[in-house]
């Protein structure tokens, strides 16, 4: 018998939208995903973290990004509650990285059925 994947298992969250209809608790773990990747600061934060390899000072993104560290630290927090990144303070800053496996279900949930996660 085939293992359904779901919410309780992260690594197997969410079969791909192509796959068959979501069942509800599936469609409400995705779209938190992409709601935070919604705003056009918050994608370009996830993917200049998602560049990167290993981690990064939140201090670096407001040169890069042109806002203002208050307005980084929001955007930093929007991504981090919706589990795509994680920080770690290091004295007044926190240094943040991308959650390879919720990158992964994210991408996979749009791709063909048939690609394996």
């Amino acid at each position: 018998m085939a293992r359904r994947r779901g919410v309780d298992d992260p690594l197997l969250c969410c079969a791909s939208v192509t796959d068959a209809p979501l069942v509800e608790a599936d469609a409400i773990a995705l779209a938190r995903g992409y709601a935070a990747l919604g705003d056009p600061v918050r994608l370009r934060l996830f993917s200049l973290l998602a560049a990167a390899e290993g981690e990064v000072c939140a201090c670096a993104f407001v040169e890069v990004l042109e806002r203002s560290q208050p307005t980084i630290s929001h955007h930093l927090r929007v991504l981090a509650e919706a589990g795509l990144i994680v920080g770690q303070r290091r004295g007044r800053w926190v240094w943040y990285s991308v959650v390879p496996d919720r990158l992964d279900l994210l991408r996979a949930a749009l791709g063909p059925a048939d690609v394996a996660v």
